[in-house]
C-alpha cells in the first residue's frame, strides 16, 4: 500500500471538509486537526488558503473533465454531447458544495470567457468543444463558433440545475433527470445541420 505523502493527506482531509460542509469549513486548523499535524505545517506545503481551495477547485475540475471524457466516447456526436450531460449533472448532485465553488461562486481565480476558454484553460468545456468540433467537421452539426456553441450547452445545463436545487421543480430527481435530458435534446437536436 502506497503511503500518502503530508500534501496528499491535507488535500483528503480539505476535500472531506469542503464536500461536506462547504469552503467555509476549510480553515488550516480543521484541516490540520484532521491530518494530526499543526496548522502551520500546512504552510509548507500550501503558502495560504486561497492556495488550498483553489488545489482542491483545479483537481475537481480535472476529475470531472475525466469522468466527462470518459462519458463522451462514442463515435456518434450526437450521443457523445448527450452523454456529457449526466456526469455534470451528477457531479451537481453528489457534491454541490464543490460544484458551487467550481461553476457558481465568484472566485478571483476563475477562468473567464472567452479568453481562458478559447486557450484551452478550461479541462471541462475542451471536452464539450472538442465534440462540437467533431460534429462540425463531420457536417452533423451546423457550422458556428464551437466555444460559443458549448457556452450555450454549459449554460443549459447549469442555468437546470441551478433552478432543480433551488426548488424550482416539482419533480423528483428521476422525473428532474428526464426533464434534463430531455431538455438538452431539444438544444442539440436545433444544433444539427
Amino acid at each position: 500500500m502506497t503511503r500518502l505523502t503530508t500534501a496528499e493527506k491535507i488535500l483528503r482531509a480539505a476535500h472531506k471538509l469542503f464536500d461536506r460542509e462547504g469552503a467555509d469549513a476549510v480553515t488550516m486548523r480543521r484541516v490540520a486537526d484532521a491530518v494530526g499535524i499543526t496548522p502551520m505545517a500546512i504552510y509548507r506545503h500550501f503558502p495560504n488558503r486561497d492556495a488550498l481551495l483553489k488545489r482542491l477547485s483545479d483537481d475537481s475540475f480535472s476529475a470531472v473533465a475525466h469522468e466527462w471524457e470518459e462519458s463522451a466516447r462514442s463515435k456518434d456526436v450526437l450521443k457523445r454531447l448527450m452523454a456529457l450531460a449526466d456526469p455534470y449533472l451528477d457531479y451537481a448532485l453528489r457534491h454541490p458544495h464543490l460544484f458551487d465553488h467550481a461553476f457558481s461562486v465568484r472566485r478571483d481565480d476563475a477562468r473567464l470567457y472567452p479568453e481562458d476558454f478559447r486557450a484551452g484553460h478550461s479541462p471541462t468545456l475542451n471536452v464539450v468543444v472538442e465534440a462540437i468540433k467533431a460534429g462540425m467537421a463531420k457536417g452533423v452539426l451546423k457550422q458556428d463558433d464551437p466555444y460559443d456553441v458549448a457556452m450555450a450547452i454549459w449554460a443549459q445545463q447549469h442555468g437546470l440545475i441551478v433552478l432543480y436545487r433551488a426548488g424550482r421543480f416539482s419533480y423528483d430527481e428521476a422525473q428532474f433527470r428526464a426533464f434534463y435530458q430531455q431538455s438538452l435534446g431539444r438544444l442539440i437536436h436545433g444544433l444539427k445541420a
